[in-house]
């Protein structure tokens, strides 16, 4: 347990990642209060302050502190990990019975992310290129607000119909187009009673249940790729 100690301690002082590995409770204060008995747990602490608990399950820690928390690690009976925050004041405690694995590493990434096939990537291509939605169509604004929310495209068809345009990239279900019925609904509240508003959806393809619901609801698909 004292290398473990010294590992983590180094690692922390030199604004290393550091991880561990073995079975630990899991204690937080803070907003509200959680607890984790005795478990084979993955934690990581990032140079930034960043804590991160996962356990053998999905790809989200089960707990965490966010970037801007101080660290610290002691040795009693057991290898302590303590993170806290000052606002708002949180505290998360991890105690290891057993480290299976530790480890430091001095890392360097002055890459940033970039990403393609993004909603915003389409939301350019379709402004780009009207006529991909159909010919006549006439973008007029972006995330239009509406009482259920900010629309992706607002527009008019060529026959002046208002034209509510739900973006998405991937290939989705009922749920986009029930988002999509409630930007309709709520624009033809706002427009006057004679007002006739079509909602089309945008992705690379629907579920056959998703197809079902846009006939049932008058509603329109597109199928259209980032």
């Amino acid at each position: 347990m004292e290398t473990a100690h010294s590992v983590v301690e180094t690692g922390l002082d030199s604004d290393a990642l550091v991880t561990i590995f073995g079975e630990c409770t899991v204690d937080y204060e803070g907003r509200a209060e959680s607890t984790l008995g005795p478990g084979d747990r993955h934690v990581m602490c990032k140079p930034d302050g960043t804590v991160l608990v996962h356990t053998d399950e999905g790809h989200q820690p089960v707990n965490w502190q966010p970037p801007g928390c101080t660290h610290e690690v002691s040795v009693d009976d057991a290898l302590v990990l303590r993170s806290e925050r000052s606002t708002p004041e949180e505290e998360l405690l991890v105690r290891f019975r057993d480290v299976e694995h530790v480890a430091a590493f001095d890392v360097t990434d002055p890459e940033e992310l970039s990403l393609s096939g993004t909603e915003e990537d389409l939301r350019e291509r379709v402004l780009d290129d009207p006529e991909l939605i159909e010919p006549g169509f006439t973008p007029l604004s972006t995330e239009r607000e509406t009482p259920a929310g900010a629309v992706d495209i607002y527009g008019e068809d060529a026959n002046g119909r208002s034209v509510v345009v739900e973006l998405k990239r991937r290939r989705v279900g009922p749920d986009a187009v029930g988002q999509l019925a409630r930007y309709v609904e709520a624009l033809e509240r706002d427009l006057h009673d004679e007002a006739e508003v079509r909602g089309i959806l945008v992705a690379p393809s629907v579920t056959d249940r998703a197809r079902t619901l846009l006939a049932e609801r008058g509603l329109e698909f597109v199928s259209l790729e980032p």
